[in-house]
């Protein structure tokens, strides 16, 4: 069972590097917080508000997110790996590179995100929003879309092989 850190309100702070593995954060509030490089690796985060948040190269690997707002947070690079983002608002966020391998987008809010490079192999983003969403050279192998929002989104490069549900993509030329 991980610490009970939650429900703490610490807008900007810093916590680079941060051995947090297995922390309950359960309705925290990270708002503009560097968490640059910190391991979150089967946290609680659910509720949690991590608005504009650094989160570049974060080990986030098996985190329950469900429902955090990371609006405009920058995920570069950050470990996702069978992550629960489950009605999640990642609107505006940065996830450039990030491995998404396994993770469980649905009905989150990825409008106008950066998935550039971005690795999500069986990922599944079913009703998730991405209108608007840049998944240039991303990696959808496998990945489950049925009833996804992808007007507007930018797929140049992406490798679609596999794919699920893209017959009830909205925004898709079939």
């Amino acid at each position: 069972m991980g610490r009970i850190i939650g429900p703490i309100r610490r807008p900007g702070a810093i916590l680079m590097g941060a051995n947090l593995r297995g922390a309950n954060l359960v309705g925290a509030d990270f708002t503009d917080a560097d968490v640059s490089g910190a391991v979150l690796r089967d946290g609680k985060l659910t509720s949690t508000t991590l608005t504009r948040a650094n989160l570049a190269r974060t080990d986030l690997r098996a985190a329950t997110l469900s429902r955090a707002t990371l609006q405009g947070a920058n995920l570069t690079d950050a470990n996702l790996t069978l992550a629960t983002l489950t009605g999640a608002n990642l609107n505006g966020a940065v996830l450039t590179g990030a491995n998404l391998n396994g993770a469980i987008l649905v009905r989150s809010d990825l409008s106008g995100v950066s998935l550039t490079g971005a690795d999500l192999t069986g990922a599944d983003l079913t009703g998730a929003v991405l209108t608007r969403a840049c998944l240039v050279d991303a990696d959808l192998t496998s990945a489950k879309l049925s009833g996804a929002n992808m007007e507007g989104a930018n797929l140049a490069g992406a490798k679609l092989t596999g794919v699920k549900g893209l017959s009830t993509t909205k925004g898709l030329k079939k």
